[in-house]
């Protein structure tokens, strides 16, 4: 069984091709946000032994230890991350758009 169920991450609104498409973005930026974080803690490596911290203790458990589809459904599930409304955006960028001028003159 599922955890959270499709139903629970749609909340009706979007449909399964849509939360696929969310979920493919939100993974793409857990793992950027790893890479960031893996790079970084490299660069803090300094060769000695007796004082550098392990490599995996440097970078955040969620992103090391979770594969990033799952870090990404949990994010869209707790609200992290929302699935903009193409139809949402159009319709208050028509209403915030001025009225166009159509006398003839």
């Amino acid at each position: 069984m599922l955890n959270p169920t499709i139903e629970e991450l749609t909340k009706g609104k979007y449909n399964r091709y849509e939360l696929a498409l969310a979920t493919a973005k939100c993974a793409r930026i857990v793992t950027s946000e790893y890479i960031k974080q893996h790079e970084a803690a490299e660069r803090a490596i300094t060769g000695n032994k007796e004082t550098d911290r392990p490599l995996h203790t440097m970078i955040d458990r969620e992103l090391r230890d979770e594969k990033a589809v799952k870090v990404a459904i949990s994010r869209l599930y707790s609200g992290q991350y929302a699935i903009n409304d193409p139809e949402e955006e159009t319709s208050e960028a028509e209403a915030s758009a001025p009225a166009e001028n159509t006398e003839e003159q």
